[in-house]
């Protein structure tokens, strides 16, 4: 039977299991969305145990889809004895910050995961911001953790919704404290559930708020100024190890989540890193200098820094791109931006302008330009580089002109324009010129979108010949770790460029456009008081 390596991407709006063969070609996948809960404005929720279900089902269904190459069916592959020989080892990526705490002996969740986006924790913030640290290391205001973690205080971050759960949910705390409750991102949650190991790698670990760069360890001060039990956290690991296997028993089936027995026992789980970092490896930015951004709910670029962390000035964070094995870690600046698929969602959803997201660029098409309009989308505040939790989101430049294929292209150019943003403080950081930007994401495949993009940019961008680099990370990660590929050499040589697009606009329309989309940004300012 052929070998394949395979990869769970657990992302904010579906969970995916993809296959993929030793050219980095993806073989099968499955894919299930679960439902988002909005319990209050800002407010942002998912079911963990329906994730965990969606997991099992999606990794049956892709492999269903692999069982007639094999000549067996779906279920004689996930009971096979020798699956070593169909599937290497699995790796996860995920959505990062979003945070479940659960029940160690039960295994169910004490209350929703909250979601990255969710908002609730901002009192928490405001209060952290300024009480100020025990000693010189923690400072006062926004930066008062950031030497340490490279991260501003923000809604964001997990750390704070530990925190809030603790402080909100009845019981929590005094279990927490006696070792009974553990806390995991989705990796945590998901592994924990494959394997019965409770562990994380540094990337998701540097978007807690609580791991220490340097050590990449919990950092005993943090975690005392924010009243988070070290007991509750897992062990945090590299990104390529093998972290334990598949068990032959799911211990909380049985509490009615639907997702049935686990698939592909007795495989290891052997890459972990967050969706953003999983695709910087997957796009082969293994040098310094060379960055990615993904597309997806929100925006994420990063840029690798090499072995040591840069402290961004230019409102960029400063976290890990990933580590494999034993070797040393490697950083990255990352900006990160709240709000970019999510807004053609809201489009669909909430506004009911078209009734699929790959309308929207028909739609957008059917005008020359923007009418005049700018649509920021600070709907959960804005994160890079502003961090403004109290920003809100505007349409601004109203007129009779306006009609829907103008509000659908400002919103597929404010993508485009929070990107610049970001890029802007990339190169400010970092003292590097991008020649180019390495893209993925579902939105790579709009095409306006796309030569916006470049043209806002004013460098070329260039779209990998397969799309699917965060899974595809996470695939690398667990193959590395179990010699399905013997370096990152190989992995770079399967890397290959599917389209390019080019500047096409003039200077002076660039500067005015984007003189305007800044001008919009500032109207966002200080809404919430």
């Amino acid at each position: 039977m052929s070998k394949y390596v395979a990869a769970i991407d657990q992302g904010t709006t579906s969970t995916r299991f993809i296959i993929f063969d030793h050219s980095g070609n993806v073989v099968a996948v499955d894919q299930k969305e679960h439902k988002q809960i909005y319990p209050k404005p800002g407010w942002v929720e998912h079911d963990p145990l329906e994730i965990w279900a969606r997991t099992r089902e999606v990794m049956r269904g892709a492999l269903g889809k692999i069982s007639d190459q094999l000549s067996v069916n779906s279920d004689q592959l996930s009971v096979i004895s020798d699956q070593s020989s169909v599937i290497s080892a699995i790796g996860v990526t995920n959505q990062r910050e979003t945070t479940v705490v659960w029940d160690k002996k039960t295994g169910k969740p004490v209350y929703n995961a909250i979601v990255w986006q969710d908002t609730r924790t901002d009192v928490i913030i405001a209060k952290l911001a300024k009480t100020g640290g025990a000693s010189a290391s923690l400072s006062t205001g926004q930066d008062r953790f950031r030497k340490k973690t490279g991260l501003p205080l923000a809604t964001y971050f997990s750390g704070p919704k530990i925190k809030w759960i603790l402080d909100n949910v009845k019981g929590a705390k005094e279990k927490a404290r006696k070792g009974e409750l553990l806390f995991g991102n989705i990796d945590t949650w998901l592994i924990w559930n494959l394997t019965g190991e409770h562990v994380t790698d540094v990337t998701n670990a540097s978007r807690t708020m609580l791991m220490n760069l340097k050590t990449l360890d919990w950092d005993n001060e943090i975690l005392k100024v924010m009243g988070i039990p070290r007991a509750m956290l897992p062990e945090i690991k590299s990104s390529s190890e093998v972290y334990g296997y598949i068990k032959a028993q799911d211990g909380i089936s049985a509490a009615g989540d639907g997702g049935g027995s686990i698939p592909l026992q007795g495989i290891p789980v052997a890459g972990d890193l967050g969706d953003q970092q999983a695709a910087l490896f997957g796009q082969t930015c293994f040098k310094a200098g060379e960055a990615k951004n993904t597309y997806g709910t929100g925006c994420f670029m990063l840029l690798n820094t090499g072995e040591k962390p840069i402290q961004s000035k230019a409102g960029l964070l400063t976290t890990l791109g990933y580590k494999i094995g034993n070797k040393k870690a490697v950083y990255a600046l990352e900006g990160s931006i709240a709000i970019t698929g999510a807004l053609i969602q809201w489009l669909r959803d909430n506004m009911g302008l078209i009734q699929s997201s790959a309308e929207v660029e028909a739609l957008a098409n059917s005008v020359e330009d923007n009418g005049g309009i700018y649509f920021v989308p600070a709907f959960s505040g804005l994160y890079a580089p502003y961090w403004k939790s109290d920003a809100r989101g505007v349409i601004v430049g109203l007129t009779r002109y306006v009609n829907k294929g103008h509000i659908a292209r400002a919103a597929l150019e404010a993508t485009a324009f929070q990107t610049r943003e970001v890029l802007d403080a990339m190169e400010k950081d970092s003292g590097v010129k991008l020649r180019a930007l390495k893209v993925d994401g579902g939105m790579v495949f709009n095409e306006l979108l796309m030569q916006f993009q470049s043209d806002i940019l004013n460098v070329p961008v260039v779209r990998p010949k397969v799309a699917e680099t965060t899974a595809l990370g996470a695939a690398y990660a667990a193959g590395l770790a179990v010699g399905f590929w013997k370096n990152t050499d190989e992995l770079e040589k399967n890397w290959g460029r599917d389209k390019e697009w080019s500047p096409k606009m003039d200077s002076k329309r660039r500067a005015g456009l984007y003189s305007s989309w800044k001008k919009a940004v500032k109207r966002t300012f200080d809404w919430v008081e």
